[in-house]
C-alpha cells in the first residue's frame, strides 16, 4: 500500500474562530490582499479584525466563478499593492480566486504557462504566496485543496491551476459564517459537499485515511443537510455541514472524484450553471449508472460493497441495498428543490459535446469504473 496525504498547513475549526484571524495573519505577512465574492459586506468582519492588528489591507472582489482574466486582474492588483499575504473569504469561487492569485503573485509569466488542458501545464517555478482560506459556505472544501478551478470563457471550459504549494497555509473554518446562507445555496453547496465525500469513497484511488473522512462526512450530511435547509438557524446542523465540506475537501484532494465532477467541469465552462447545483442534480444518476456498470462488468469490484456501505450510512439501515442509497439521494434532491439541468439552458443538442468533453476530464480518472459513451449520454439525458 502506497499513498500520499497532503493538506493545509493548519486547519482551525470552531464557532467564532474568525476572531483569531488577526493573530494568524500577522505571523504570515504585513500587507494583505483580501479576496472576496460579489457582496463586499461579507468580508467586513474580516477587515475589522485585520485593522485591529494594524495590518495594511487591500481588497479584491470576484463576482461569480473566477475566470483567467479576473484572476490576472487580481494578481496585478496584488502586485501593485505589494501584498505578501492573500486571504480568500467566501464560497469556493472566492477561495479558488485567492489561491490562483497567491500562486501567480509569486511567479512570473502568463497564467497559461501553468494552466492544465488549455495551457502549458508547467509547475510553478516558485512556491505560492502565503494564503489563509476562510469559507463562508459549506460545500467545496476549497480551503484544503491544492488547485484553483478557473473558467476560460473563450475556450468554453473550466481548468485548474494546480501545485502542492497552493495548499493554504491556514484553513480557518468558522461555522458561524454559514448561518446566513439561504436555503437554495444551503442545498446546492451541501449536496456538493456530500458528493465530495461519496465520490472519493468509491474511487479506485481511495485510501484508509480518506475513507475515514468520507464516512464521517456522509454521516453528518445524512443527519443534518435537511435540517440546515429547513432551519438555517440550527447551529448543530450548520456545524455538521461545515465539517462535511471540510471532510470532502480533505478526501478529494487525496483520492480524486468521479463522473459527477467529470461532467460538472465542462458544464460549468459552457453554461452559467452553479457548480453545486449541477453536482446535486447529477449525483443520483451517476450513482445508478456506476452501480449498473459494476454489476454488469465488474461484479466482484470493491466499489459495489462501498456503494452498499454508502446506502447504509445514508439511510441508517445497516441492511440497505445499493438501490436504497440511490433512492435516498433522489428523494433528498427532490425535497431540496434541486433543479434539472434544463433550467440552465442545457438541451438534448448539448448532450453529445458535453459527454465528449467530460470523457477527457481529470475527475473521470477517479470513477470506480469506466463508463461508456452510451452510459454517459443516458445519465446526462436523465438529468436534464
Amino acid at each position: 500500500m502506497t499513498f500520499e496525504f497532503a493538506t493545509a498547513g493548519r486547519i482551525l475549526f470552531g464557532a467564532g474562530i474568525l476572531d483569531q484571524v488577526g493573530t494568524y495573519a500577522t505571523e504570515l505577512g504585513s500587507r494583505v490582499l483580501v479576496v472576496g465574492g460579489s457582496t463586499p459586506a461579507r468580508i467586513e468582519p474580516l477587515l475589522t479584525r485585520l485593522a485591529d492588528r494594524q495590518l495594511a489591507v487591500g481588497t479584491c472582489s470576484v463576482g461569480g466563478e473566477p475566470t483567467v482574466a479576473s484572476v490576472l486582474e487580481g494578481t496585478e492588483q496584488a502586485r501593485g499593492f505589494e501584498a505578501d499575504l492573500v486571504i480568500g473569504m467566501g464560497g469556493g469561487s472566492a477561495i479558488d480566486a485567492a489561491k490562483a492569485i497567491a500562486a501567480l503573485l509569486a511567479n512570473p509569466g502568463d497564467p497559461f504557462d501553468y494552466l492544465e488542458v488549455i495551457g502549458r501545464g508547467r509547475p510553478l517555478a516558485n512556491p505560492a504566496a502565503p494564503l489563509i482560506a476562510i469559507p463562508t459556505t459549506a460545500g467545496t472544501g476549497a480551503e484544503v485543496t491544492r488547485n484553483a478551478v478557473l473558467a476560460a470563457p473563450e475556450q468554453g471550459v473550466k481548468v485548474s491551476l494546480r501545485h502542492r504549494s497552493m495548499l493554504p497555509a491556514i484553513a480557518l473554518v468558522d461555522p458561524v459564517l454559514t448561518y446566513s446562507m439561504p436555503p437554495a445555496v444551503t442545498a446546492s453547496t451541501g449536496l456538493d459537499a456530500l458528493t465530495q465525500c461519496l465520490e472519493p469513497f468509491v474511487s479506485h484511488l481511495a485510501t484508509p485515511l480518506t475513507d475515514g473522512f468520507c464516512r464521517e462526512g456522509m454521516r453528518r450530511a445524512a443527519r443534518s443537510l435537511r435540517r440546515a435547509f429547513h432551519t438555517g438557524s440550527d447551529v448543530g446542523a450548520r456545524r455538521d455541514m461545515a465539517l462535511t465540506s471540510l471532510c470532502g475537501g480533505l478526501a478529494l484532494a487525496n483520492a480524486k472524484l468521479g463522473a459527477v465532477h467529470g461532467f460538472a467541469a465542462p458544464i460549468g465552462g459552457m453554461f452559467e450553471a452553479p457548480h453545486g447545483a449541477v453536482c446535486a442534480r447529477l449525483l443520483p444518476y451517476v450513482m445508478e449508472a456506476n452501480v449498473r456498470a459494476l454489476q454488469e462488468r465488474a461484479p466482484d469490484a470493491p466499489a459495489l460493497a462501498r456503494y452498499r456501505e454508502v446506502a447504509a450510512i445514508l439511510t441508517g439501515d445497516a441492511a440497505a441495498e445499493v438501490t436504497a442509497g440511490v433512492a435516498w439521494i433522489q428523494a433528498l434532491g427532490d425535497e431540496l428543490a434541486v433543479p434539472g439541468l434544463a433550467d440552465y439552458g442545457i438541451t438534448r443538442s448539448h448532450v453529445a459535446p458535453i459527454v465528449d468533453e467530460a470523457r477527457r476530464a481529470s475527475s473521470m480518472q477517479g470513477n470506480p469504473i469506466s463508463l461508456t459513451e452510451a452510459e454517459l449520454t443516458a445519465l446526462l439525458t436523465q438529468a436534464l
